[in-house]
């Protein structure tokens, strides 16, 4: 079920009131249409009680001779009217009681004299099926044109009753009028319809709209948390709006300014801890270069050289976190070139497979930094590097693929984490501080991509450097 939710909060929202409004505007039309029928029987009821009163009493105030010439005239579908008493069978069914007092009830109130009545009456037709009414004095009801409903009209659903009167008027004459209660076809309530039409769509409207605006805050704070990751130093939120807004841009923004200062204290300490490092090394070496011992002294300026590619890879690492370098399009191609060039020149052997289709925005110094890291573990435990350039519209996809040994599956993921080395390969005689990779990392993901590392099958390591195209 929660496959077919959509995954958006806006689209919830919208489908949890639109739906509820149409369930609302569908009752109400349904109560409508019920009550608007029963009206409409109510009405039929009346208008035939009011004319059978009517007939009645004009045969009362006529003599013999003119009653039979207007029971002639009158008597006629879907009214039957004859002078004499009929048998009626009565019928059981208490909804057929329940309509004969009714219509009783009707004439009652219709004639002010004093008349003896009784009213029977009986289904006439339901679900449109054909027949005359059971006890009517009558057949061709169910005719079209004939008093019954019209042919085609649709009355499926819906019961046509046959009413049959019996009085006596004041001189004795005995009167039975059966009357074939009248009943339209039903008709949609097109006006009702149009006017609810109109309403839901004003109402969709205003929702959408609404809806929109709610989630708007929520959309423009999801895209900061991303960019914050990239830019520690974008602007802040407006802290404006509603109260539930503003206390979250506000929370959001103290946390921004507490990780940015967070970040530049850390990148302070270690720039004094490289100040102060310098000065001991530099008279270290100077000592170191006093010593008579040539292997001692070779020994000492080993350990001195790797203490200052520490001390410079943790300046880098931090300098990759609290970048303040201004983003641009870069010239990945010419970059890379530059890159493999300056490997080569120390004995590396880079070859650049494919070219970048188009400048990519970035910062062009942290980019470099992560690919010279990359190359260097290639060329340094891979023997030999392979960059392999993908372009697309919306990624570019750099690989770095060397032939040494690879790495051992469990160790791919911690290769990441800062001062870890491999000790089967990157241990301290290689020179490697444990921060390469790291530092590289943190360079995709602050570009918004990502840098992973994978054993090739035919043997050596590929990184995968993947970087989006931003519009």
């Amino acid at each position: 079920m929660t496959r077919l939710l959509p995954h958006t909060l806006y689209a919830r929202m919208v489908l949890v009131l639109l739906g509820g409004l149409i369930a609302v505007q569908l009752l109400s039309f349904a109560l409508h249409w019920r009550e608007r029928g029963e009206f409409a029987m109510r009405t039929a009821g009346m208008h035939s009680a009011e004319r059978v009163a009517e007939i009645i009493k004009l045969l009362d105030t006529t003599s013999a001779p003119e009653r039979r010439r207007i029971v002639g005239v009158l008597s006629s579908p879907p009214l039957r009217i004859v002078l004499e008493e009929v048998a009626v069978t009565i019928e059981s069914d208490p909804e057929l009681i329940d309509e004969a007092a009714q219509y009783e009830a009707l004439l009652k109130a219709t004639l002010a004299g004093d008349y003896p009545l009784k009213v029977s009456v009986t289904e006439a037709r339901r679900h449109g099926a054909p027949g005359p009414a059971h006890g009517s004095m009558m057949h061709g009801y169910g005719r079209a044109g004939e008093g019954g409903p019209p042919a085609g009209a649709g009355m499926r659903g819906f019961a046509v009753f046959s009413f049959l009167v019996q009085t006596r008027l004041h001189d004795g004459t005995a009167v039975t009028l059966d009357a074939r209660r009248p009943h339209d076809a039903p008709n949609w309530p097109l006006r009702m319809l149009a006017s609810l039409v109109v309403l839901l769509a004003v109402v969709a409207a205003v929702t959408l709209v609404a809806t929109r605006w709610v989630t708007h805050p929520l959309k423009t704070l999801a895209a900061a948390a991303e960019d914050l990751g990239n830019d520690l130093n974008r602007p802040p939120l407006d802290e404006g709006g509603p109260l539930e807004v503003s206390r979250a841009a506000r929370a959001f923004n103290a946390m921004q300014a507490k990780l940015a200062a967070l970040i530049s204290d850390r990148t302070r300490i270690f720039s004094a801890m490289s100040h102060d490092l310098k000065t001991p090394i530099t008279r270290l070496r100077l000592r170191t270069e006093m010593l008579d011992d040539a292997m001692l002294r070779e020994k000492f300026a080993q350990d001195l050289k790797e203490m200052e590619e520490m001390v410079g890879a943790a300046l880098d690492f931090m300098r990759g976190l609290d970048s303040s370098e201004p983003a641009q399009p870069i010239d990945v191609t010419a970059l890379l070139e530059s890159v493999a060039a300056d490997a080569r020149e120390v004995g590396g052997d880079v070859c650049i497979v494919g070219a970048a289709a188009a400048p990519l925005s970035g910062h062009v110094q942290a980019l470099k930094r992560c690919l010279i890291n990359l190359l260097d573990n290639a060329v340094k435990y891979g023997n030999r590097a392979t960059i392999v350039v993908e372009d697309g519209a919306h990624m570019l996809r750099i690989c770095v693929r060397d032939e040494g040994p690879g790495i051992a599956p469990v160790e791919l993921a911690r290769v990441f984490e800062p001062f870890y080395r491999v000790e089967a390969s990157r241990n301290r005689a290689t020179g490697g501080s444990g921060l390469g990779l790291t530092i590289a990392r943190n360079v995709a993901r602050a570009h918004g991509g990502d840098l992973l590392l994978r054993n090739r099958a035919e043997g050596g390591l590929e990184a995968v450097l993947t970087l989006p195209r931003r519009a």
